[in-house]
This record gives structure tokens, sequence and C-alpha cells, in this order.
């Protein structure tokens, strides 16, 4: 199996690579947690991971998935009937829409083409015209696409509206590229463990703003797992309402650690680079690009004409132990995603230009070169070299 080879590399847009760190962590024996040891973990966790959301407010860990994360926002402060404008331009939007549909919420769907970025005028008039909606959802970066949206943006106007939140979903964001909840005004943001936090699937991290907070008692949505306020409580009292995930929290409070030492701004720098690395480098090799407002956590390149994305990424994973995604729904087959998360190293990004090359050999010889491919993977090399 491709998991087993000492050269298997994990570029998804998550799960990802996990720091040699975090492995050391998630070997150790399990500790209970109700303990001194645990509770003192989960301090400097909580304290800790506020500098990644760039609040002052509390940030909450709950386990789940990013999807429990999302419902957890819409439910602490949503209730049945309130208006809802929904930001749709992927799976993810389509996602969270649902969901709101689901509690009773009226949504108001903003279909956005895929591979584009919302328009802020666009939701600035439907705003005027729907002045008491409870709530605006976005992706930061919708995965299935790879755009990023104009968050900072779309925050200025919505905070002008003091009875609509702006709630954003910034699983694959969060931690990669700049998101300060606080300087931007963001009412509600989650985040996932499996992204930039380079940690297993499993836990989903969000915090609410001070002006969300206000609706959180008289929000009527259905809610018990997931209601903040019981969380509230036990963080006060330095503990999780239920049973705490160990395993993860122990290992992010290695990776905040490691955040810290490295610098929140070098750790974007870090993911910039490979996203302008992968965009520059497949686009030489014949792919195109299929954001047009691109998010550095993830690239999604169009395919070559005649080719296959899905048979792409299987080849890659099945014959160079290289595991990208595909596109989904209508972008399936012809998309490919590659993620700029978690453990990456220079090497790797370059063994994937090659092996994306010799991949494409292997579907048609005529489309790229022995030659081709040697020379796009020295140039990848020197390029690295010279954009530390």
């Amino acid at each position: 199996m491709t998991s087993l080879n000492d050269n298997y590399s994990l570029l998804a847009p998550g799960p990802v690579n996990l720091h040699p760190e975090v492995r050391k962590v998630l070997a150790l024996p399990m500790i209970h947690h109700r303990t001194p040891e645990f509770d003192a973990i989960l301090k400097r966790v909580l304290t800790g991971i506020k500098r990644v959301f760039q609040t002052t407010q509390d940030v909450y860990l709950l386990t789940s998935t990013g999807s429990g994360g999302m419902e957890a926002l819409l439910v602490n402060v949503l209730s049945p009937g309130d208006k809802v404008i929904a930001i749709v331009s992927g799976k993810f939007g389509e996602r969270w829409a649902d969901m709101a549909k689901t509690f009773g919420a009226e949504v108001i769907t903003v279909n956005v083409p895929w591979g584009e970025a919302v328009k802020v005028s666009e939701i600035e008039e439907l705003l005027k015209k729907n002045p008491g909606a409870r709530a605006v959802l976005c992706q930061a970066c919708e995965t299935s696409t790879a755009v990023a949206h104009p968050i900072q943006e779309l925050a200025a106007i919505i905070k002008n509206y003091s009875d609509t939140l702006f709630l954003v979903d910034a699983i694959t964001a969060l931690g990669a590229y700049p998101l300060p909840m606080d300087a931007w005004g963001i009412d509600g943001l989650v985040a996932g463990s499996q992204k930039a936090f380079m940690l297993p699937t499993g836990m989903t991290f969000l915090a609410l703003s001070e002006k969300a907070w206000k609706f959180v008692d008289q929000a009527q949505c259905p809610r018990y797992y997931f209601d903040l306020r019981k969380e509230k409580k036990a963080n006060i009292a330095g503990e999780t309402f239920y049973s705490s995930n160990v395993a993860i929290i122990r290992a992010l409070d290695t990776v905040l650690d490691l955040i810290e030492k490295q610098g929140l701004n070098e750790l974007f720098h870090a993911i910039h680079r490979r996203a302008e690395f992968t965009r520059k480098f497949g686009v030489k090799l014949g792919f195109g690009l299929y954001a047009k407002s691109p998010s550095d956590s993830v690239t999604a390149l169009t395919v070559p004409a005649g080719l296959d994305g899905q048979k792409i990424r299987l080849h890659l994973e099945e014959t160079h132990a290289i595991t990208i995604m595909g596109g989904q729904d209508q972008a399936k087959g012809k998309i490919i995603r590659i993620g700029h998360m978690g453990y990456i190293q220079d090497e790797e990004q370059v063994r994937l230009i090659e092996c994306l090359g010799h991949t494409l050999r292997f579907f048609d010889p005529d489309f790229v070169s022995l030659e081709q491919i040697s020379n796009i993977t020295d140039e990848a090399k020197k390029w690295l070299k010279e954009n530390p």
C-alpha cells in the first residue's frame, strides 16, 4: 500500500503530512482528561490558539470534523425562520446552505460560478434589501475549487449591520494565510485540525465575536452537544464539557509551540511559497489555473484537454506514492487539487512536479518529453533555492 511507502507524500487539501514532532506526541501513552497534567496542556492550548485566530475571544475545541464546527456556528446564533445569505461557490458552500435550511433558516442563496470569487457588490445589494438578515455565510477558501473569497472586504460591509453576523468557514484557510478575526470583524470563525494545524482529522476549533455572543442566548435552534454555553462554562473551570480528545489536544499543544517559534507570518510565507511554486510549474507542465482568485492553501489545476483528472490522481498515487485530490461534481475529471498545508519539504514539491510530468507521459507520451520533464524539474529546484 502507498501509505507504507517511506516516500509516500500526502499533498491533499487535507488531511496533510504530519509534522515529525506531532507524530512523536501522538505515539505517547494515553493520559486521562481529568488530571493536572492534561489541565496544564489544555490551559496552554486555549491561550495559544487565540494567536492563530488572532482574537481576544475564547476559542472552543470540539471533537468533530470541521462540518460539526460549521453546524455549531449556525445553531448557536440562529433561530428557525431567520434569514440567512449563503454564498455558494462549490461543494462546501452548498453544504453550509443545506445545514442552515435543515435548521429552519430562510436561506437566500448567492450562486457563484465555480472557480470564481463572490462579488462584494452583490452581497452589499442583498444586505440593503435584507437588512434584518441574521447571518452571511461564506468560505474563506472554497476547498472544492481552491478559490479564496474577499473576506476582509465582505466583513467591512457586514459589520455595518448590527443584526447581521458574518460567519466564515476557514477550515481550509485558518493558519494558512491571514484571517485576523478581530481586526477584520469576523463574527464566527471555524477551523479543522487536519489542515494548517498539521493534525489528524477529528477536531474543530471555533470562536464567536462579542457581537455574535449577544445572539447566543436568544437563538432557538436545537443544540445539545454543540451548545457553546456549556463549553464556555467548562473552559472557565479549566476543563472541556465532554470527554476531551486528549491525543489531538496534546498534539495541538506541540503545533502551537512550533507556530509560535516559527512565527505566524513566516508560516503564511512558507505556504504562499508552496502555492506559487505549484502554480508556476504546474502551468509549465501544461496544466491551467482553475481558480480566478486562487487560495494559498490549495491549488486547483485544470487538466490538459483529452485527459482525466481522476485517472491522473489515481496513477500518481498508485505509481508514485503521492496523494492529491481530483475535482468534485461539475469539476470531476477536469481538475486536480494540490494542498500546500502541513509538513511539506522542498524535495516533495520537486518530486510532485517530476512525477506529474511522468504521469502525463503515461497517458499521452507526446504531451511532454523526458527532456522537458528534466528541464522543468531542474528549473523547479533552482526556483526553490532562489526563493527561500
